[in-house]
């Protein structure tokens, strides 16, 4: 096990102006498991394969432990890499494909046949071992190159949208035990996706990039309440925060007929500027009889038993806004209905709506 750093590390590609990777500073700890996420284009692939050594640095330094493994070629650097096409070789067994690798490092039979049966017994492989590719499942062919990264007892495992290739509900169940093996392994794993949701349940903390640039890191929780701008919010979390144009008032913002109240300190920021008020579906409320609340027009109710959500449509300064709110399942709106909600002022975000920087 060992720790990850990348100290101001770039790749651009050649006949390219912008860095795909721009300046990247991420400090990785040993045993965690990171999650890049972003859009596609982002830069988490070229930041992995940089890890990995699949890619050059143009500039800056990348750290396994305390050793700069810029130069050093991938053989060297004691990582495991698993990819989303599983690459798998078709005419060996199960046993054959895991234990490969060491094969290739000269360790002998009787030590890689404990090691690929360890892994498979972690993996719920025992009774695969002599199948070959073309005969078990998709979920099955993840699992044999997850072992296949395990025998190889690595420092780091490296994990390039592993699940991609799975269906929907596999991938739920995949992602849960990746997750739980890794905790019981200890091993330092990176790990990329662009599924945010991916992201927030399995990662110990969470590096969103855009364009190449590092947004923000921290904890699922923390990137969720206190995103650092106005990408990030919009980014993590399903359903999306609610992100409503707003302007400057007296006492907070005012979005369409309603103001929602700032403390005086964000109100002497938002001065002058063009806002954007974001609000998570689940800290909306509907309005009593006589309460303030944001007229919003019931378009839709997605009933899905223990939850509801109410997608509505709010008038602001800009038009129409679509908005989401969670609402009590057994008491829902009926579409077309027109309703006041309230949001918990306290948990009210607000973001200049030009720079992206968040304001309160």
């Amino acid at each position: 096990m060992s720790t990850v750093r990348f100290e101001n590390a770039s790749r651009t590609y050649p006949g390219s102006t912008e860095p795909a990777v721009d300046s990247l500073d991420l400090d990785i700890e040993d045993g965690e498991f990171m999650v890049l996420v972003g859009p596609s284009g982002c830069g988490k692939s070229t930041s992995l394969r940089m890890l990995a050594g699949l890619e050059e640095i143009t500039t800056g330094s990348v750290y396994i432990g305390d050793r700069d493994v810029s130069d050093v070629a991938p053989k060297d650097r004691d990582i495991a890499m698993v990819f989303q096409n599983y690459a798998l070789y078709p005419h060996m067994s199960v046993a054959d494909n895991m234990g490969f690798a060491l094969k290739m490092a000269g360790i002998d039979k009787e030590t890689r046949m404990v090691r690929v049966k360890e892994a498979a017994v972690l993996l719920g492989l025992e009774d695969y071992l002599d199948r070959k590719p073309k005969a078990l499942s998709g979920g099955q062919r993840q699992r044999v190159a997850m072992g296949r990264a395990i025998v190889r007892q690595p420092q780091v495992f490296c994990m390039d949208e592993p699940l991609s290739n799975l269906d929907a509900k596999l991938r739920v169940s995949t992602r849960t035990q990746i997750a739980s093996l890794q905790r019981r392994l200890g091993i330092t794993t990176v790990y990329v996706t662009h599924d945010q949701v991916e992201a927030m349940t399995m990662g110990d903390r969470v590096a969103v990039l855009k364009d190449g640039v590092l947004q923000q890191v921290g904890t699922p929780l923390a990137l969720y309440d206190d995103p650092a701008n106005l990408f990030v919010a919009g980014f993590i979390g399903s359903p999306a925060m609610n992100l409503l144009d707003g302007r400057p008032a007296e006492d907070g913002v005012r979005i369409g007929d309603y103001v929602v109240p700032l403390d005086r300190e964000t109100v002497g920021r938002t001065s002058g500027r063009s806002l954007k008020v974001g609000v998570r579906p689940e800290t909306l409320r509907i309005a009593g009889n006589d309460e303030a609340g944001l007229p919003c027009e019931v378009v839709l109710v997605e009933e899905l038993g223990a939850d509801a959500y109410l997608y509505g449509s709010a008038k602001t300064h800009n038009g129409n806004a679509d908005v989401v709110a969670r609402i009590d399942p057994r008491r829902p709106p009926q579409k077309g209905t027109t309703l006041r909600l309230v949001p918990d002022h306290a948990l009210v975000v607000v973001f200049d709506a030009d720079t992206g920087e968040r304001l309160s």
